[in-house]
């Protein structure tokens, strides 16, 4: 596993806002949010061995369960996206991450991803591999002593 994949938070996802996320006000829209927290949870999954790859050689794959998203402010074409990411708390057949998105360093979103890992074959979550597991554990202890955000695991409208 590169460091980068371990560093605390994970910061690989970097991409300038696409014109085709905009909505009619010019900012990004509600479901753009969602595929880029989407595409910085992502990367995570790719650096522990869990994306594309993974599914094609262990017929298993992260399913995605629950998703939160706080939008906190405006953002619009030109802008940089970037995210902290980090692993909020994994098993072996769970894994939870909670990224800061942030535009041209203001914070923008805040997303809590929900995953579990499913045999694609049966149809139903199974525990990870020994390997993967470690590449979790990894991640997970390198993260365990970043700060946890009071809205954490919150659902909508309830205030810390």
């Amino acid at each position: 596993m590169p460091e980068t994949s371990i560093a605390a938070p994970f910061t690989a996802y970097r991409e300038q806002v696409r014109p085709e996320w905009l909505d009619y006000n010019g900012h990004l829209g509600d479901a753009s949010y969602s595929i880029v927290l989407s595409a910085a949870h992502e990367l995570v999954l790719e650096a522990l061995g869990l994306s594309a790859d993974y599914r094609e050689s262990h017929h298993a794959s992260m399913f995605t369960v629950e998703t939160h998203i706080r939008y906190l402010a405006e953002c619009g074409a030109g802008q940089t996206l970037s995210a902290e990411t980090f692993v909020v708390e994994a098993d072996r057949k769970r894994l939870r991450l909670h990224s800061d998105l942030s535009a041209d360093g203001v914070l923008v979103a805040t997303g809590e991803s929900l995953y579990l890992h499913v045999d694609t074959a049966a149809g139903r979550t199974t525990p990870l591999p020994e390997d993967r597991q470690r590449l979790v554990d990894a991640m997970r202890g390198a993260h365990a002593g970043l700060p946890r955000p009071p809205h954490l695991g919150l659902g909508v409208g309830v205030r810390p």
